[in-house]
């Protein structure tokens, strides 16, 4: 069952879903959705002559990642054909009994970006700002402001809760991530991790 705004509402006042900080409630909850908004730090691929990154070194992925902040009033501009990691403001602190999924806005949608490219579930028990995966598909840069609403988030009830949730117990790469978090994937067990 995906949760109506009456249900939102509910959870986050009994304190069994987070969702902070909400600073404008009237706003932000849809009828079942909550609007998450644009945080400031930005992570950038370098373009290089590489011929490829490797998913199992990490050197080699944080090597071609330059962070950017934007400055309250400034602008991030997304140039066509270009994949940034982004973030939200907002911070998601969800129950064992919930899966999220997190959408595009289809007024962003409307002028060709994209908030992410794979990466659209939030796990039960996860809790962090959500890592956005920003491509522009058009033809004209366009500018996103900190604090604007950049997407959504869906909220359903699993029938019964996860036995195991997302967290410690699973050694779960990005659990309480803070900004935007650049691949972890060689944590990964094939490529000789733990996760």
């Amino acid at each position: 069952m995906i949760l109506s705004d009456a249900d939102i509402l509910r959870r986050l006042e009994e304190g069994n879903l987070a969702v902070e900080p909400l600073d404008d409630p009237d706003l932000q909850i849809q009828p079942a959705s909550v609007d998450l908004r644009l945080g400031t730090e930005f992570l950038e691929f370098q373009r290089t002559n590489i011929s490829c990154i490797h998913p199992n070194s990490e050197a080699e992925v944080e090597e071609y990642i330059d962070e950017t902040v934007v400055e309250d009033g400034e602008e991030f501009i997304l140039h066509p054909g270009d994949f940034v990691l982004g973030t939200t403001k907002e911070r998601v602190e969800l129950p064992a009994d919930l899966i999220a999924h997190v959408q595009g806005r289809s007024s962003l949608g409307r002028l060709a970006v994209v908030i992410h490219a794979t990466a659209g579930i939030i796990d039960p028990g996860y809790r962090g700002q959500i890592t956005l995966e920003l491509s522009n598909l058009g033809t004209a840069p366009v500018a996103l402001t900190p604090g604007m609403r950049i997407s959504q988030v869906l909220f359903t009830e699993l029938k019964s809760a996860a036995e195991r949730p997302y967290g410690a117990k699973r050694q779960s790469k990005y659990q309480d991530q803070s900004g935007p978090q650049a691949s972890r994937i060689q944590g990964d067990r094939e490529f000789g991790g733990d996760q």
